[in-house]
């Protein structure tokens, strides 16, 4: 049975491992380390399919619960922790901004890492890929980790039947050759148990029809993504794969250089916005942002006077921004109250973004949105301006941090 797979984010202490990198990210090291019944420590980081979306009971039958219970009984003498690192509809964009505080400070010992799926399995980017390379290379250079890159596999890949046209899996793949990673290819074997011809999958079985959800499996699905992982560290262990980064990137060193920085340390802000806490409810466990956000500032047009009143304040004014780099991204808190805001880059027309369009699907939830990448990495001035409508409708921007990377990854208050 998983144990203290909810370990708290906020006040994560342990100090990393000082182990020579050529032994430290050995997944031949970790079977030793775990067969002498040392104390280790799992991390899963990734989106819902990680968490466990679709599964009955996802603290028991996702694919990280069956993980869990098979290193258990492999190493009935080991002390394992894990780490749940999971946050439904994020990609590589936001969890390299989140590897710091919710993997690397739990000094993981073995990291199995998604997000191809969340990413586009069929599609890429400069910053989507730089982003994900980012997250395998400093597990392995900070922690000294091994990683486990998963490919977690959708209804619709498994019919497709090949993976010619994948173009993020094979990027991905290009990752694992340079690093030396382990590879958890649900897609493939999803594909092949699919095609025997007797005995084969029941895809209605692992994704039912009634769900109208081809992505999230339920068990069925989730005891194949444990086998693909299952599979890979296994084979890892075997060859003795040792995880090296390569001298350069693959795709760019764009996320080499990152910061997530707190709007608490942008003090004293515009007139209006206020501190706050994160909701201590939301759609789904995976959404719940007390989980994952240390702080909040508020721009409102309202004050909660309980759960259900409001009462009207003068509206929170703009916040005004220099930073320096080529992406720049915000993270937050989305509400039921949560409105739309304009971002204003370097002085341009300005464009609409909306804070709520999860909050207003029926709970709290994540906010994260890519402002603007690929811009020259240098000096950029950023406006944030949230929309009130009217004095009568209560609208709020709930947000935790500003993200930047490239250049000097710098941001600092304009007045």
């Amino acid at each position: 049975m998983m144990t203290n797979s909810l370990r708290p984010h906020k006040k994560a202490t342990r100090q990393r491992k000082s182990r020579p990198l050529a032994t430290a990210a050995s997944f031949f090291d970790f079977h030793r380390r775990a067969d002498s019944g040392e104390r280790l420590t799992m991390a899963f980081m990734g989106g819902s399919l990680t968490w466990g979306a679709g599964a009955s009971d996802p603290q028991r039958t996702s694919y990280r619960a069956l993980i869990a219970r098979r290193l258990e009984q492999t190493y009935p003498r080991a002390h394992f922790s894990f780490v749940d690192a999971a946050i439904g509809g994020s990609g590589a964009q936001l969890g390299s901004f989140r590897l710091e505080r919710d993997v690397l400070a739990f000094a993981p010992d073995l990291l199995f890492l998604d997000f191809t799926l969340n990413d586009g399995t069929y599609q890429t980017s400069p910053d989507t890929l730089s982003a994900y390379e980012s997250i395998v290379r400093r597990a392995i250079m900070l922690a000294g980790c091994p990683v486990v890159q998963m490919f977690l596999a959708s209804r619709f890949d498994v019919e497709k039947g090949d993976t010619d046209k994948m173009l993020r899996r094979k990027a991905h793949l290009k990752i694992s050759r340079a690093y030396h990673t382990g590879i958890g290819d649900a897609i493939v074997l999803m594909q092949r148990r699919y095609r025997k011809k007797k005995g084969g999958l029941n895809l209605d079985a692992l994704w039912p029809p009634d769900r109208f959800d081809t992505t999230h499996p339920g068990d069925a699905g989730y005891v194949c993504y444990a086998d693909a992982a299952w599979e890979g560290l296994q084979k890892a262990v075997q060859q003795r794969v040792v995880c090296r980064p390569p001298a350069k990137q693959v795709f760019g060193d764009t996320y080499n250089n990152l910061n997530r920085i707190p709007i608490a340390s942008l003090r004293p802000l515009p007139a209006g916005w206020h501190a706050a806490s994160p909701k201590m409810a939301a759609l789904a466990f995976d959404f719940l942002m007390s989980r994952w956000l240390d702080s909040l500032w508020v721009g409102a047009n309202f004050i909660e006077l309980d759960r259900v009143k409001t009462q009207p304040v003068t509206p929170a004014e703009p916040l005004r921004l220099n930073f320096h780099g080529s992406t720049v991204l915000l993270f937050g808190e989305s509400t039921p109250r949560s409105g739309k805001y304009r971002v204003v880059l370097d002085g341009g027309a300005g464009r609409e973004f909306d804070a709520g369009k999860m909050g207003r699907g029926g709970g709290n939830g994540h906010l994260w949105e890519v402002i603007a990448e690929g811009l020259p990495a240098g000096h950029h001035t950023l406006e944030i301006q949230p929309i009130y409508e009217s004095s009568q409708v209560p609208a709020e921007l709930r947000l935790e941090s500003i993200c930047v990377a490239g250049g000097e990854a710098r941001v600092w208050r304009r007045e």
